[in-house]
């Protein structure tokens, strides 16, 4: 999963340190609080005001002292990325776009570390002020911990994140509602030149110091680009946004905005797109690092960089080189079962044939565009119908089905999620990607909607903002190795459910999970043991039924993403093993919904914190 925040970070410290409070994704918040209106009676006549709303920044905080630490973050934070600010619902910034200069980015690290040291010193804090506490201090000081090692925004280009990509997206997230909107959103159109410019310059920072992206990514960037400049208007990405109905504005102000935007983007921010081309071939593409140098271990302070990246992934201490062994472990348990079932569908307990028949047979994949959506359509509205037995409370947020946009269907995953607009004026997002169909597989067509949707992302990320007495940022927060371990283990709850076709759907849940527990051994392989892409997608060939599309997709996530993929397998085997635990103890008094709702009622935390809710259910059930 994924969405605008996963290219910012790559891009700017601000971008990664704001959205530390997202976890890399934007993920859905309450709206900002309305502004009360002043001199209006009470409708019962009483001369009594009402008493103000909780401010939901702080709601929930009994401590004055961490109420006021969160205030200040929270609204530094908002202050310092305008797309952040947006992307939970605030809107006092929506003219601007984020100053990611090199000077702004060292002048929010210096925030950062005001923040964590007041927080390391908040002392006798109960209940989920404690939390609160922890959680924040985590999330602090594993962003400073891999800004410290990594810098990204100095080096990191790649298909997922950079310039081009970043302002195809702009104005993707909201509809536009009225003339201040529209305006806001021409304004950011505007500052789009510098915001390229200053990427321009953090790159060449890197190449100062030696660290630069590697050769494969930046020669996609460069083939993206080429691509939209050569596309006519009525196909362009960056253009998208006039092509969009704004049945909201006034036929004139439609067509003034409309031509506004088009002007910005064939002068102004064409001739800064055209700039950034031509760094990138001539002074990036020449010292891009080449095939066996993607991992971070090329890099300087590569070992160190991939260490935090593991430890703010995982949320654990353990070494690249443990999670490595796991997954090779986890590997032939999903095997086993895989042959198991290949052994009644296709008459072979052979793995080889096995994924071979699953790649190949092309009567296992789709034939349309439109067949795709539709199979995600379907299997949403199943796992819709099924949830209330499982899941108590349910979430309000809706969730729908949209293609991946054709400018990033074809250097992108299989699928993401796009949380609910903050104010419910736009549902839940479970993009699927139905560019070239024929290489899209049948059979975890339904795995990749539990995943993505219900009862995976969806589900758990709409429960979190909706929680109770949370913080903000607590609502928002988004450990990944809980957000898609809960996503991980929801494809094998899936079964539980009755969700599954049949054997041949099963054998898809059983690819994932393959898929999963391989990503522990190539992103190990790649940044910590010095794997080349060859070694990567070989061993994903031979390990998963993935696509060759795929597959090459895939290890271009790895390469540029270090670390991420550790979070999926590890949260799931840490969350399988809480409930395994909680049943043993329980026995008959253990019920599903209240296990649930223990790993989900306080939105993502870290494992350990997620592990000591559990054991609180589990001694209010025993």
């Amino acid at each position: 999963m994924r969405g605008r925040a996963i290219r910012v970070c790559m891009h700017s410290r601000v971008g990664v340190a704001v959205l530390l409070l997202a976890g890399f994704v934007p993920w859905s918040a309450e709206a900002a609080p309305k502004p009360q209106g002043a001199g209006f009676a009470p409708r019962d006549g009483s001369s009594t005001p009402p008493a103000p709303a909780p401010d939901p920044v702080t709601m929930g905080v009994r401590d004055a002292r961490l109420a006021a630490l969160l205030a200040e973050s929270w609204e530094a934070s908002l202050v310092a990325s305008p797309l952040f600010a947006t992307s939970v619902g605030d809107h006092r910034f929506d003219d601007r776009l984020d100053d990611h200069s090199a000077a702004a980015r060292s002048r929010f690290g210096r925030l950062q570390a005001g923040w964590l040291d007041r927080a390391s010193r908040l002392t006798a804090l109960s209940g989920e002020d404690a939390v609160h506490r922890a959680v924040l201090v985590r999330q602090l000081r594993d962003e400073a911990a891999v800004e410290e090692a990594c810098r990204f925004a100095e080096w990191s280009v790649s298909a997922r994140g950079n310039a081009f990509t970043f302002v195809a997206d702009l104005g993707r997230e909201e509809p536009l509602t009225d003339g201040v909107q529209a305006r806001a959103l021409i304004s950011r159109f505007r500052a789009v030149p510098g915001w390229v410019r200053d990427d321009i310059a953090n790159l060449r920072i890197g190449l100062a110091n030696g660290r630069v992206s590697n050769r494969g990514s930046v020669e996609k960037v460069i083939t993206m680009l080429d691509t939209e400049f050569a596309a006519p208007a009525e196909t362009a990405a960056l253009l998208a946004v006039t092509r969009e109905p704004l049945a909201a504005l006034p036929p004139a102000d439609a067509s003034a905005f409309r031509a506004e935007i088009t002007t910005l983007v064939s002068g102004p921010i064409r001739r800064a797109l055209q700039e950034y081309r031509e760094f990138l071939k001539v002074e990036l593409l020449p010292r891009a690092r080449k095939e066996g140098e993607e991992g971070l271990s090329a890099l300087p302070g590569g070992g160190a960089c991939y260490a935090a990246r593991a430890r703010q992934e995982t949320t654990t201490e353990r070494s690249p080189a443990e999670l490595h062994r796991i997954g090779l472990e986890s590997l032939d348990a999903i095997h086993a079962e895989m042959r198991e079932i290949g052994g009644r569908l296709f008459g072979t307990t052979d793995l080889a044939a096995i994924l071979t028949r699953l790649r190949t047979d092309t009567a296992l994949h789709f034939d349309t565009r439109e067949a795709v959506v539709a199979s995600a359509e379907a299997s949403l509205a199943r796992a819709r119908a099924a949830i209330p037995r499982f899941f108590s409370p349910l979430p309000k947020a809706e969730c729908v089905v949209k293609a991946i946009p054709d400018h990033e269907a074809p250097y992108t995953t299989i699928a993401y999620y796009w949380p609910a607009a903050p104010d419910g004026s736009a549902p839940g997002v479970y993009f699927v990607n139905s560019w070239e169909p024929a290489t899209r597989t049948r059979f975890d067509a339904e795995v990749l909607a539990w995943h993505e949707a219900i009862p995976g992302h969806h589900l758990q990320i709409a429960l979190a903002n909706e929680a109770g007495e949370l913080p903000r940022f607590r609502r928002i927060a988004s450990f990944s190795v809980f957000v898609e371990g809960w996503a991980l283990y929801a494809e094998r709850l899936a079964d539980e459910m009755g969700l599954y076709s049949g054997d041949l759907d099963r054998l898809g849940m059983l690819g994932f999970d393959s898929w999963r527990a391989s990503r522990l051994v190539v992103d190990t392989g790649i940044h910590e043991l010095a794997w080349s892409r060859s070694d990567a997608e070989g061993f994903l060939l031979e390990n998963t039924p993935l696509a060759a599309n795929n597959i090459t997709n895939e290890v271009d996530r790895y390469i540029t993403w270090p670390g991420q993929a550790l979070a999926y397998k590890a949260g799931q085997i840490e969350l399988l093993r809480m409930r395994r635990a909680a049943e043993a103890e329980l026995g008959p008094r253990f019920e599903l919904p209240g296990f649930h709702d223990a790993v989900l009622g306080g939105g993502a935390l870290p494992l350990d914190l997620v592990e000591a809710r559990v054991k609180a259910w589990t001694a209010t059930r025993r």
